[in-house]
């Protein structure tokens, strides 16, 4: 198996417009489980390198059995892929799937009108729900 390989594949095509009830249903169920969410985030902030199955289960305390049953749902939904990198897999998030899952979201909004919503004011405002990346401590010597 090459370099790049991909190791674990999504099953959902996020471009089809048939399966955007589905790939909705499937993405947020996934998102619907604390862990499989705080995987998810830390993927996303870890674009675009994507982290190693270890350091994954290190960074959220996770045994990798349990992350393993997370990272494969979260890779059927669409919101994660695998490529095998020497003997360890490195996940990073389908940011695609996630702006899919977004613009399903918003589609509808104001009559099929999102932009009188003016969203994307919201997704860039201090409450937007979404916290600032993790600080980096630097030990004192």
């Amino acid at each position: 198996m090459g370099n790049n390989a991909l190791a674990v594949v999504g099953h959902f095509d996020a471009m089809s417009k048939e399966s955007g009830t589905a790939h909705a249903l499937s993405a947020l169920s996934a998102l619907g489980q604390s862990t499989r969410l705080a995987i998810f985030r830390l993927l996303m902030r870890s674009e675009p390198e994507g982290l190693p199955a270890g350091a994954i289960a290190e960074a959220l305390a996770c045994t990798h059995n349990t992350l393993s049953s997370h990272l494969g749902i979260l890779a059927r939904s669409g919101l994660v892929q695998g490529a095998r990198n020497g003997r360890s897999i490195v996940y990073r998030a389908n940011v695609e799937t996630m702006k899919c899952l977004i613009a399903y979201l918003a589609n509808d909004c104001c009559a099929g009108h999102p932009e009188l919503c003016n969203l994307q004011d919201s997704l860039r405002g201090p409450d937007c729900g979404c916290a600032p990346p993790d600080k980096v401590r630097k030990r004192r010597k």
